[in-house]
Order: structure tokens, then C-alpha cells, then sequence
């Protein structure tokens, strides 16, 4: 059931949340300082602080800093979708190969920043230059998937903010403000992309051998298969034609409004989608064409005159999905 595949969707959701505070800046006095922002739990650079041997040292070198965790993982029911429906796209460098995947899965990713500083105003300056921006939701486009250059909207919501004032102990222990701030990034969970191309196989020969003897054995005679589809993948239905006459579910003779647009191919191959009914095209004589009926267990029943004639091309067999019951299409040489 499971294969190894690793997207680094948190990973980037992550390195997306904390660049949001990576740019914050306090005033004192007369100069500016850069709030340093690091990953990790609050309680780790509150314990460093406490645990510093040099208490003396400048204030501004440890204090005010923020810092961000993420603390966890929940589904969203509210935004589902339908996971078994996969899309393709094309390949974001050379815009040629075809990948596939299936629709994402919708997550919240909970977080935790941490504002530290000694003196309440600096707290205040930089609680400040975040809350604008959120009300509650602020949107940051993430490229969740590089493989296929899936880049997603992804809603950052400010759910609450609690205050805490460590201030107790003896005189030399210092005094820490500490706000923390607590978010919600929705985000999507992709599987693995696999190549359109590549996971299905393409052809499968078998070679029968005569003779006793390994040694003297020759080629007797071989088959040579390939995958067809049996319905339109690409998304591109083309209307190579409309019925002309009412049919029963036994014609094999038919008439068309106009036969220009069936190009039968060297290989006698043509087959196309007649209202759900895979029909083969086997050859026209003018607006006339000779079929035969119910192709790849579909059913032959009866149309109706209008009734469109929908083509299935080369460009869906490259697209075929996995477990398709699709038809082969058989040569001996």
C-alpha cells in the first residue's frame, strides 16, 4: 500500500510561516535593533536565559528575540475533497512530460510565536507590526509541490494571544515579557507524483521458442501488446462526427452528417465513443462507414440521429491510468 515519497510539504509550510517574522525591528532610544527569530520551544531560550553566567551583559545582545514552534497536525473535514480523483499536469521543466497525482488532503498545522523581551514597550512595538496584517487570515502562496510546481494559497489564521510577565526570584534574575501568539496554517497533504508515461507499461512482447534443446532452440513466432484506451483522458473531445439516422443496436452500416473529420489510420485502428458505446471504425465510403459494435465490454444500444461520434487518440493512450481495463491491441510478426 505505501511507497516511499517525501514532498517536504511541512517542511516548506514551516520555513513559509517563520520568513512572516523574519524582517521585525524594535526602537530604543536612538538606535534600531533586528529581533532575532529562531525555531524551537519557548521554555529552551527561557531556560538559557535563567542559565546564563553572565547576567551582567548587555540587554540588547539577548533580549528582545522571538521565537516559533510548530506544535501540530490536525485534519480538516471541512475542506475534503474527492482523494480518488487524480489530475495531471505537465512538467515544470520542460513543459512536455506528463505527472499525475491525486487531489490533496486538507491539514491544519498549528504554531506558536513567541515574542521575549525585557521592557514592555519593545513587546508592544513588535505585537504591533504583526496584528495588522491578520484579521484573522493572512494568505502566503506556497510552492507545496516542486516536482509539479503546485503552488497553493495558504490561509494563516491568528486564533489567540496570551501575556505572561516572569517576574519573580531574587534581584539578579531577570524580569521576561513573553507573548505568545497562536496560529493556524491550512495546508495540503499531496501523494506521490508519478510520471503519466512511466507507470504503465507501454508494450510487453512474448517470444515462443521450439526445439528440445536450449542450445539449438529458435524463434518460433512472437506477440507484441500495447495498452489502448478505451475513453478520452486529455480532456480534449473532439466531434469527428453526428449521426444522421436513428440506429438500432445491430447496425454495422452507417450514415454520417458529414465523414470529413474520420481519418482512418494505417493500422485500421480507429476507434471512438458513440454515447457511451466504444464503437470501431473500420472503414467510409463517403458519408457512410462500416463499424463494429459494443468494443472493450462496453454495450451496443441504439442512438439517435444527431448523436455525436467523439474521438479517442493516441494522446489518451499515453495517458492511461493504472488499472484500467484497458484493450490491447494485438500484431503477430
Amino acid at each position: 500500500m505505501f511507497e516511499y515519497f517525501y514532498n517536504e510539504i511541512l517542511r516548506r509550510t514551516i520555513i513559509s510561516f517563520g520568513t512572516l517574522f523574519n524582517g521585525i525591528t524594535v526602537k530604543q532610544e536612538n538606535s534600531t535593533i533586528k529581533v532575532p527569530l529562531a525555531y524551537g520551544p519557548t521554555q529552551k531560550f527561557l531556560a538559557r536565559l535563567e542559565q546564563s553566567p553572565d547576567l551582567n551583559k548587555s540587554t540588547a545582545m539577548t533580549l528582545p528575540r522571538m521565537s516559533f514552534e510548530f506544535t501540530g497536525l490536525t485534519y480538516d473535514p471541512s475542506r475534503k475533497v474527492t482523494t480518488t480523483q487524480r489530475y495531471t499536469v505537465k512538467d515544470p521543466v520542460d513543459g512536455k512530460e506528463t505527472s499525475k497525482v491525486f487531489m490533496p488532503v486538507p491539514y491544519n498545522m498549528q504554531f506558536e510565536l513567541a515574542i521575549m523581551c525585557k521592557l514592555n514597550d519593545d513587546a508592544l512595538q513588535i505585537t504591533e507590526q504583526i496584528l495588522p496584517y491578520f484579521q484573522p487570515a493572512y494568505n502566503v502562496t506556497v510552492n507545496l509541490v516542486g516536482a509539479i510546481n503546485e503552488k497553493r494559497d495558504i490561509p494563516i489564521i491568528l486564533e489567540n494571544i496570551t501575556m505572561q510577565d516572569d517576574y519573580e526570584g531574587d534581584f539578579t534574575q531577570r524580569r521576561v515579557l513573553l507573548y505568545t501568539l497562536r496560529f493556524t496554517a491550512k495546508t495540503y497533504m499531496f501523494g506521490p507524483v508519478t510520471s503519466a508515461t512511466k507507470d504503465i507499461i507501454k508494450k510487453s512482447t512474448v517470444t515462443y521458442l521450439s526445439g528440445s534443446e536450449r542450445g539449438t532452440a529458435h524463434r518460433d513466432v512472437t506477440y507484441s501488446v500495447k495498452p489502448r484506451a478505451v475513453k478520452n483522458y486529455t480532456g480534449n473531445v473532439a466531434i469527428i462526427a453526428n449521426l444522421a439516422n436513428d440506429i438500432s443496436l445491430t447496425d454495422t452500416k452507417i450514415t454520417v452528417e458529414d465523414s470529413s473529420q474520420i481519418t482512418i489510420p494505417s493500422s485500421g485502428k480507429l476507434y471512438a465513443d458513440l454515447g457511451g458505446e466504444e464503437i470501431w471504425i473500420k472503414s467510409k465510403d463517403g458519408n457512410e462507414i462500416t463499424i463494429e459494435r459494443g468494443q472493450d465490454n462496453t454495450s451496443a444500444v441504439g442512438h439517435l440521429r444527431g448523436d455525436s461520434i467523439k474521438s479517442i487518440t493516441e494522446a489518451d493512450s499515453v495517458l492511461i491510468e493504472e488499472g484500467d481495463d484497458f484493450g490491447f491491441d494485438g500484431n503477430t510478426f
